[in-house]
């Protein structure tokens, strides 16, 4: 029965239901119907399409649009090619060798490749070569046996590749320029000349990725904060290309910026952690900050992430800073702390990033205990160090990841160079006779170590105002501090208060506020911070005269 007529009065159930039934018909009662019989009319008349082996091989060689070409023989002789191949170079006779007659596939090295083929019976495949016409080819070399004789032939067949060599070609070239891109911009947000404090030499070296890797966001800085202090920071920005450098430059940004408020390293990262959220909360990063002060013989640093601070210390051996470090820049709801490792005297500390010891086939702690082992034994100036321990973690030019390392030393200093460096301290324990015993301690000092009458003057005025500022407005325990370098002297007074001074216009009725405002016009530079145990300390530097 025919339910064609009837399905639009069923439901749908009825439907679907009667047009399974009417599929399940036998094939001789559905060609009753009048459509079904037409076809099946026009399918008996139609004539049946030719075989492939019986057309023609020459006639379709001759069509097809690719290069063809057919050798013969261990030394390939031509036995024929089509027009295409014609076309793109010419003319080539037949039976003459094809190292003579077909100098476009010798220059390719096309040629070894034929002979691979009729050894080993298997097609060869040689991709996007630029021929001597200026277009491109994927070359296939397919055996051609005849009755069994492996050595018949091979069929070269050439696909003109052009448009999409020119097409990978560009965008080779666009990611070029990309990569230069960010490399010229994480370059130039880099310093460009590191700073060199006084008490220490420093090194450091920047190697981004491979040609085939993007550039990350490494980066380093030097800064100095007065008083004899320094502040090292190195930090890996997650990501690659233009967006990561452009994040890592705002970073480095900050924390000068921060640096220069003269903060402990744990607030330091606590403000980059909140502003690492602000500029991208996708991103984040690890780093390190610390602080180097030649007083205390210490590093004192915080980590956001970042891997240990290695240490090598006046005896060759080697230490991790491991402890405390936080989660990378960025997290957001952890608070930082800071630490401490013994910096002294002939000691010397390497920061780097991940990328230095980090590989894919090894553990990352094995990483980190090479480049020890390396630090250990390795000697000389902070740039010998710095070249040396790249070259034994094995980056090459090649590098999958970027590359920074920061190498400071403190040096030992004897002889005539340790007479360029001295200190002198003096317990404050108040009083009247406080500033009278400051203004002695501190003319005997710099007359000892013969500077010149102005600048013994000069020193002597600003540590009485110093002293004569923290009596007024500090507390106990209080100390005044000289230092020489071959550089600066520093005078610093530490006490018991935290309350920060700082430089006010004095009316002329005053009698007190004057102390800094001198302070800050006869000294080269000066500034307070507060101390890690508590207190502040205030201290002012005199640039000495060279020569």
């Amino acid at each position: 029965m025919n339910f064609t007529r009837w399905s639009a009065r069923l439901p749908g159930t009825q439907r679907r239901a009667a047009a399974r039934t009417e599929s399940a018909v036998s094939p001789d009662r559905r060609g009753d119907g009048s459509v079904p019989a037409a076809r099946a009319e026009r399918s008996a008349d139609a004539s049946p399409a030719p075989a492939v082996d019986v057309l023609p091989a020459r006639d379709v060689l001759d069509r097809v649009p690719a290069l063809v070409a057919l050798v013969h023989g261990p030394d390939h002789r031509i036995g024929y090619v089509n027009d295409a191949y014609t076309t793109a170079f010419g003319t080539r006779p037949t039976g003459v060798p094809a190292r003579d007659a077909l100098p476009e596939l010798a220059e390719l090295g096309l040629l070894p490749l034929l002979d691979q083929v009729l050894r080993s019976g298997r097609p060869r495949t040689l991709k996007s070569r630029k021929a001597v016409d200026g277009r491109s080819y994927t070359f296939t070399c397919t055996p051609v046996t005849e009755d069994g004789d492996r050595d018949a032939g091979v069929l070269v067949f050439a696909t003109d590749v052009t448009d999409h060599a020119e097409a990978a070609e560009r965008l080779r070239a666009s990611e070029r320029r990309q990569r230069e891109t960010a490399v010229t911009l994480q370059r130039s947000l880099l310093p460009q000349e590191l700073e060199q404090p006084d008490d220490l030499r420093i090194a450091a070296t920047y190697q981004p990725g491979g040609t085939e890797a993007a550039v990350g966001g490494d980066w380093y800085d030097v800064i100095t904060l007065g008083g004899g202090r320094t502040a090292l920071v190195i930090g890996d920005v997650m990501g690659r290309g233009v967006r990561a450098a452009a994040v890592m430059g705002q970073l480095r940004t900050a924390v000068r910026a921060y640096a220069r408020l003269d903060l402990p390293p744990h607030e330091v990262l606590q403000l980059l952690d909140g502003l690492a959220a602000e500029i991208d909360a996708n991103q984040i990063a690890t780093c390190v900050y610390a602080i180097h002060d030649p007083n205390e013989g210490r590093l004192l640093y915080a980590s956001a992430g970042h891997l240990p601070i290695l240490v090598r210390d006046e005896n060759g051996v080697v230490s991790r800073a491991d402890e405390p470090t936080g989660p990378p820049l960025g997290t957001g709801g952890w608070m930082h702390s800071s630490g401490c490792v013994a910096l002294g005297p002939g000691a010397t500390a390497v920061l780097y990033t991940d990328g230095l010891v980090e590989r894919r086939d090894a553990d990352l702690d094995e990483g980190i205990a090479a480049l020890a082992g390396a630090l250990a034994g390795a000697t000389g100036t902070p740039q010998v160090v710095c070249d040396r321990l790249v070259r034994s973690a094995g980056v090459t030019a090649d590098h999958d990841d970027d590359v920074a390392v920061l190498v400071l030393q403190h040096p030992a200093r004897t002889g005539p160079d340790g007479d360029l460096f001295r200190n002198a301290a003096l317990e404050l324990l108040g009083g009247v006779e406080a500033a009278p015993r400051a203004r002695a301690f501190a003319s005997g000092v710099l007359t000892s170590w013969r500077f010149p009458a102005e600048l013994h003057d000069l020193g002597v005025l600003a540590a009485s105002e110093l002293v004569a500022n923290s009596l007024q407005h500090g507390v106990p325990p209080m100390r005044l501090r000289l230092r020489r370098t071959d550089r600066r002297l520093i005078i610093e007074v530490t006490d018991g208060d935290d309350h920060l001074p700082r430089r006010r216009l004095a009316e002329p009725g005053d009698e007190s506020g004057r102390g800094i405002a001198i302070v800050a016009t006869i000294a080269s530079s000066w500034g307070c911070r507060r101390t890690p145990g508590g207190g502040k300390a205030v201290w002012c530097e005199f640039v000495l005269p060279r020569g």
